[in-house]
């Protein structure tokens, strides 16, 4: 890892190297898992369960989170690419500009790198959205099987199918390295779980008590996920760790860990800690900060690079703010006002811009 031509690396504790730089896809491994499990419960609980799912409905509140943003943040990149922005512009022999921004429109933009190599940052970022989009729609063809005899299991076949495919396609079935990093396949068994522990939470908040719910055995639950976390996240040279990625199932453990903080959490009715609101409200902000977190990097570095250098360490906390404040802006000027609007103008749609 360099940052503006220096190696970060020997000036920090392995671990801690690890943790700061090398868990830009294990984040997105653990926002897929809390994206099955929040647009799992939410369908529960906005349609009745997922037998009654209303896939028109679904889809006009997922254009009316996603659809605004991506769109703008589109027209700004095509801005940059034709102006020559320096970090923005698309190599000729990687993609046209209409070639990306069709990719980015129809949800494949991993498989055009997978092809042709890495986009510019500000456009690799667009990869996560082809798989989630993928999942969105598949999803309501899923729970139509729920209105079979046999819905409940076959929906659960395939659920498990998809987890066991997924340690698979990052390892052994795909021959490019950036399709196994960001396949479809790659991704699936994060979502699926999410999915699965969604179920699991509904049935149990329906069948134990409220006195129950208060156990310690779910705060028990949710410490082993945290555990799982953390062994992923912050110890990859343990040798156990090392075979798990190998195999594959390192991406899998990480969504299991966060399957189990989510389980134990939600049974058990916490809102979350005081020291959880920086957390909380980057869960909220997500979306904008993620995609919009480029533009503070890019930018931040070429600063870093034309202005006296000060401590890196500063810097780096100075870009985390920073990106912070514009996912803030981006979401109450743009995201959330459109998101308004645009559900309001669907029937029985509810105006709360929250993050599903």
């Amino acid at each position: 890892m360099r940052f503006a031509g220096y190696s970060l690396e020997p000036a920090l504790p392995g671990w801690l190297f690890h943790f700061l730089f090398w868990n830009g896809n294990n984040g997105v491994t653990v926002f897929f898992a809390i994206s099955g499990f929040l647009i799992t419960l939410t369908s529960i609980r906005r349609f009745g369960g997922l037998a009654r799912f209303d896939a028109a409905k679904f889809y006009r509140i997922r254009f009316a989170r996603i659809g605004p943003l991506l769109l703008l943040l589109l027209g700004i990149l095509s801005v940059l690419h034709l102006a020559g922005a320096a970090g923005f512009t698309i190599p000729p022999q990687k993609a046209s500009l209409p070639q990306a921004l069709f990719s980015a429109l129809t949800f494949h933009l991993n498989w055009l790198e997978a092809q042709r190599g890495y986009l510019p940052a500000s456009w690799d970022v667009l990869w996560s959205l082809s798989v989630e989009e993928m999942f969105y729609l598949g999803y309501p063809l899923a729970c139509l099987m729920l209105r079979l005899r046999w819905g409940g299991a076959l929906f659960g076949a395939v659920a498990l199918s998809f987890i066991a495919a997924g340690p698979f396609a990052r390892t052994v079935w795909m021959n490019s390295e950036i399709w196994r990093e960001k396949s479809y396949l790659g991704g699936m068994d994060a979502i699926a779980l999410g999915c699965l522990a969604a179920l699991l939470t509904d049935w149990l908040g329906r069948r134990i008590s409220r006195a129950a719910r208060g156990a310690a055995h779910w705060r028990g639950l949710a410490a082993v996920g945290s555990g799982l976390l953390l062994l992923v996240a912050i110890w990859p040279q343990w040798s156990l760790m090392g075979y798990l990625g190998r195999i594959g199932l390192d991406g899998t453990a990480l969504a299991l860990g966060t399957c189990l903080v989510m389980i134990g959490s939600v049974v058990r009715g916490e809102s979350g800690r005081r020291w959880t609101l920086p957390l909380r409200w980057l869960g909220r902000h997500s979306y904008e900060v993620y995609l919009t977190h480029e533009f503070v990097v890019i930018w931040g570095t070429a600063a870093y690079v034309g202005w006296p250098r000060g401590p890196l360490a500063a810097w780096f906390a100075l870009m985390v703010v920073l990106s912070a404040v514009l996912g803030a802006v981006v979401a109450r000027y743009v995201s959330e006002p459109l998101n308004r609007m645009l559900r309001l103008r669907g029937p029985g749609l509810t105006s709360s811009p929250g993050l599903r």
